[in-house]
């Protein structure tokens, strides 16, 4: 007998409307969905029931943008892409600077790590100018490269489960590359436009890879997660109550529920009024699996000297 198809109906499972909700990451080490606000600066992490509610841990203030968050190996706190650089935060609250990545004018966007340990974070303009925005790459060492230029805006960073191809989403002029990697020098080769989504969809923004290669890419302005195959060929369409659909995550048990961070960007209060459906992060049934988040992996010779109290 054909086993049943999951209920897909999208829940919403938070109520706080956010302004740029955005990184919904699997924390392996505590079982927690990790996200952020990155306009407002925060940092969420929630507790993931069995049957898919989010049940709040703590909420984080910064006095920065806030990009993304990576959970870091051999250490309990977390790693992430904020303001102008790369910052570490404890888990009661406490921050210290990391790496500084850009100068005025420019902050730090959606950000990943590799299979080896190794945070790759964009940047973008404040102006979201065309060529603003670049890829670079922090190793476990202190050391940051910028690895690609000449980018807008850009987006979801993820990793074939070979770990031979990287993806790169550039939500300015609405498309998904796919580079070959080499998993050793930590490098990318013979960058391709994979998937370009068409402008009256909306542009791609948040990127996760699940356990069989394919592609889930959330839609901003289109209210919307799509999944492709490695091959960039559109399988399924995922709605969402909200048209500002910013990034997901498999989360949960079994890594197979579907997790959808959305915003109200550049909403006023009374539009915020209007739809309260916007700006929540919602859940829904998948038959994927996914993978938990990368973490980055520091020299522990190196990141003492990061975590060692200021006198």
């Amino acid at each position: 007998m054909p086993r049943e198809a999951p209920d897909r109906r999208a829940v919403a499972c938070t109520t706080e409307q956010t302004e740029l909700g955005e990184g919904a990451r699997w924390d392996a080490r505590r079982g927690e969905l990790l996200r952020v606000d990155i306009l407002a600066g925060r940092v969420y992490r929630d507790l993931v029931d069995d049957d898919g509610a989010l049940h709040p841990v703590r909420r984080y203030e910064l006095p920065t943008t806030v990009g993304a968050i990576s959970p870091i190996r051999g250490d309990d706190g977390w790693l992430l892409a904020a303001g102008a650089g790369f910052v570490h935060l404890a888990p009661d609250g406490t921050t210290r600077p990391v790496a500084d990545v850009v100068g005025p004018g420019a902050r730090m966007n959606d950000a990943a790590c590799d299979p080896r340990g190794r945070c790759w974070a964009g940047t973008l303009a404040d102006d979201h100018h065309a060529g603003g925005g670049a890829l670079h790459r922090l190793d476990g060492t202190c050391h940051v490269d910028t690895v690609l230029d000449g980018l807008t805006i850009p987006n979801g960073i993820g990793w074939s489960p070979d770990g031979q191809t990287m993806y790169l989403v550039d939500s300015g002029p609405r498309v998904v590359l796919a580079f070959a990697f080499d998993p050793e020098r930590g490098a990318i080769s013979a960058g391709r436009i994979l998937i370009t989504v068409p402008e009256g969809l909306g542009a791609p923004d948040g990127l996760l890879l699940d356990a069989a290669g394919d592609l889930w890419v959330a839609i901003y302005g289109g209210g919307c997660v799509q999944r492709y195959t490695p091959e960039g060929v559109l399988q399924d369409t995922y709605p969402v109550p909200a048209r500002q659909s910013t990034c997901c995550a498999l989360a949960g048990r079994g890594l197979h529920r579907l997790y959808v961070t959305t915003a109200t960007e550049g909403w006023s209060d009374e539009e915020r009024r209007g739809d309260p459906a916007a700006g929540l992060v919602y859940r829904m049934e998948t038959r994927a699996r996914g993978v938990p988040a990368a973490p980055f992996v520091p020299d522990p010779t190196w990141w003492s000297d990061v975590l060692r109290p200021s006198t």
